[in-house]
């Protein structure tokens, strides 16, 4: 059974960056990736500096290229299955092959539940959107609906305001806002439309326009949601490791978690879903987790 020093499970943006700091740091590193990754239908991605606009998959290519250089470093495409305590600390078995580790690196991410809307998961990531700092720019001042409901879809209206004023809230179903909010709304503007959606009509993902119930259609372009989620990976919940009220790993400023020797990064820890802030996270918990085994070398 082969040891390494580190295993990163999920080799997204956070794991690979977790996986270069520690190239980079001499350390013998696996990284098992299964291969979906949430953005596979993004077509592009923003706020990463030398590379905005390209595409996810160009990014990861591009990504698990350099990682990939360091010769501490392996990728495996695999599923982890199952991860117990062992004597060298952990050990990881996938559907192929079982290995041993000192240190784990969760990078993971989540799982959004999509509602049974026809067309919504065919469209998510392209014109159904989470996150105008990911594609409020291209979708600035269009027709757009934002899917919420009482104090958050309000607060949510009042967000993506800034990037667009023509905005449509959709409750589907029966409005749970208050008096004064529908009146704040209906004073600058924003229609709220309690119809229940049937179906999101689009091409390859790209919106027309959204089917209500009652046979009404309303011409959207975008459509802002915050889904529910969960955890893709419910191993570190196994080993112990404690979610914060949200639903994400918790971590602390150092990316550790409760549990010695499994740090996290990435969408599993945080709401703040970019590749940004998973490339930052990934390089901190790699560096740590160096640092860590620096310090535990001079215990021996």
């Amino acid at each position: 059974m082969k040891h390494f020093d580190v295993i990163i499970i999920g080799g997204s943006y956070a794991g690979l960056s977790a996986g270069m700091a520690l190239g980079r740091s001499l350390r013998n590193v696996l990284i098992i990736d299964g291969g979906e990754p949430c953005n596979i239908q993004t077509p592009h991605s923003h706020n990463f500096l030398t590379r905005d606009g390209e595409t996810p998959t160009a990014l990861a290519e591009i990504s698990k290229a350099q990682v990939l250089a360091y010769p501490t470093v392996q990728l495996k495409e695999d599923v982890v299955t199952q991860v117990s305590r062992s004597e060298r600390g952990f050990e990881v078995d996938t559907h192929s092959e079982s290995f041993t580790t000192g240190k784990l690196i969760f990078a993971t991410g989540v799982k959004d539940i999509m509602p049974e809307i026809p067309g919504f998961a065919e469209s998510w990531g392209v014109s159904v959107v989470h996150c105008p700092y990911c594609h409020g720019y291209e979708i600035r001042d269009t027709e757009t609906g934002v899917l919420g409901n009482g104090d958050a879809g309000f607060e949510f209206v009042k967000f993506i305001r800034h990037w667009t004023s023509k905005i449509t809230l959709l409750t589907n179903g029966a409005s749970t806002l208050s008096d004064h909010q529908k009146s704040t709304l209906d004073s600058i503007g924003i229609k709220v439309v309690e119809n229940e959606i049937r179906a999101i009509n689009h091409v390859n993902g790209q919106m027309s326009s959204v089917a209500f119930s009652e046979d009404y259609t309303l011409n959207l372009r975008a459509i802002y949601a915050r889904l529910p989620f969960v955890q893709k990976c419910d191993i570190p919940e196994q080993l112990g490791c404690e979610l914060d009220e949200h639903g994400y790993l918790k971590v602390d400023d150092f990316q550790k978690t409760n549990i010695p020797g499994i740090l996290a990064a990435g969408d599993c820890t945080n709401r703040m879903r970019s590749v940004a802030g998973a490339v930052a996270a990934g390089s901190k918990a790699g560096a740590i987790v160096n640092h860590e085994m620096i310090n535990e070398s001079y215990l021996v």
